[in-house]
């Protein structure tokens, strides 16, 4: 009896473990190419999320990327650069080879020839080895770089980007990148991040100054310019605030400048620079902030992941009518929304806000509805799975 039982047990394992084995070769295998963090940028942000998710039917593996260390080394060129490219190349092809992939997903730089190159290089490469090819377009824009090259630089642009069995994009109003490549299919997954609100608890409006919150690159086209000639507009026109920007400056010569920009128009007490801040410390400003404000018109901008980190903490925010933004604001009802350079639109937006608690808490409350109805992690996931099963 108890010969005949362990049969059974035994026949029951067996078969357990050949579903299991035929589960793992159901697994879509697909090679991930990209940068994680540092440095701590949104694509590289969101890419860690990515790798770190858990699917159903795909299975990444990871070459990562790290031309840059730090923001201010992104989109220029290093000698130490050409090793690394060197690198990237071979553990690609290792990677097809020993594992089989069929699938090169890939997110191909913004508008700037370096890192244009550096795609070029990679993908002329790698990407005849693979069957299908996923281009994720974290950077938008590559489509408008085209035109302003050499006949040359344009046959091998071709040679590299054209005709990918998949484009992503983040939004119907970033450019169209994917239809200019002659992408196969072109589908809209915009981003989700994990909630971080619950773990903290929101403080009470008090009759302390409100704090304003930009986080992001420290660079001109980011709109840090802009927002501190609004903030010299309001300090002339009697507001009371205070200004957090968190991020490192993308170079030296930007941070000289910005600075003489403060002091000269004696911002000193209002404007704070944090420099890069992650895990708890960068939840608790967020959490600590009243408004957020993102102007930005950076050439290669196509979501603002920083906007949905805000939105889960319940911020109005005012932000720029450019590339996929009003996809994730709602004009008048969780922020505002103004034309790119406009330092007065924003400093009109801004001081709306900080004289009217009501309507901060309204539009922060309508903020969170929005990023839990349509900008989680799970959807997101969820929306990438679905979207490289179409090609499968």
């Amino acid at each position: 009896m108890n010969h005949k039982r362990e049969m059974a047990i035994r026949k029951i394992s067996a078969c357990c473990q050949l579903h299991r084995d035929e589960s793992r070769k159901k697994l879509i295998r697909v090679l991930f190419a990209g940068q994680t963090p540092p440095p701590y940028g949104g694509q590289a942000i969101i890419q860690q999320v990515m790798l770190e998710g858990h699917y159903r039917r795909i299975q990444f593996f990871h070459v990562r990327m790290a031309f840059s260390r730090e923001m201010d080394e992104v989109g220029r060129f290093h000698i130490k650069k050409l090793s690394h490219l060197i690198s990237v190349i071979f553990r690609i092809i290792w990677m097809r080879l020993r594992y089989g992939i069929q699938i090169l997903y890939y997110p191909p730089a913004g508008p700037n020839r370096i890192p244009m190159y550096r795609d070029i290089a990679i993908l002329l490469c790698t990407r005849w080895l693979f069957k299908k090819t996923v281009f994720h377009f974290h950077a938008g824009g590559i489509s408008e770089l085209y035109r302003k090259l050499s006949h040359i630089e344009q046959f091998l642009f071709r040679l590299a980007y054209f005709k990918p069995a998949l484009s992503i994009r983040l939004s119907e109003l970033n450019p169209p990148d994917g239809a200019f490549l002659n992408s196969q299919k072109d589908i809209i997954v915009p981003y989700g991040i994990i909630d971080r609100y619950p773990d903290f608890i929101r403080r009470k409006e008090n009759e302390q100054i409100p704090t304003i919150l930009f986080v992001g690159v420290v660079r001109e086209s980011k709109g840090v310019l802009v927002l501190l000639d609004a903030c010299r507009l309001m300090k002339e026109s009697g507001e009371l605030f205070h200004l957090k920007i968190m991020g490192k400056f993308d170079c030296k010569v930007f941070k000289q400048k910005v600075y003489r920009f403060v002091e000269s128009h004696n911002l000193k007490r209002n404007v704070e620079f944090l420099g890069v801040c992650t895990g708890k410390k960068k939840w608790r400003i967020y959490n600590a902030a009243d408004i957020f404000c993102f102007p930005t018109f950076f050439e290669s901008e196509t979501f603002g992941l920083v906007i949905l980190e805000a939105m889960q903490f319940k911020l109005p925010v005012v932000a720029t009518r450019w590339r996929g933004i009003p996809s994730m604001v709602e004009e008048g009802e969780s922020g505002f929304l103004v034309s790119i350079r406009d330092s007065r639109a924003v400093a009109e937006k801004l001081s709306l806000l900080l004289n009217s608690p009501d309507l901060r808490k309204k539009m922060g409350e309508r903020g969170r509805q929005i990023y839990l109805k349509r900008f989680t992690l799970d959807k997101f996931l969820h929306n990438i799975e679905k979207a490289i099963l179409t090609i499968v």
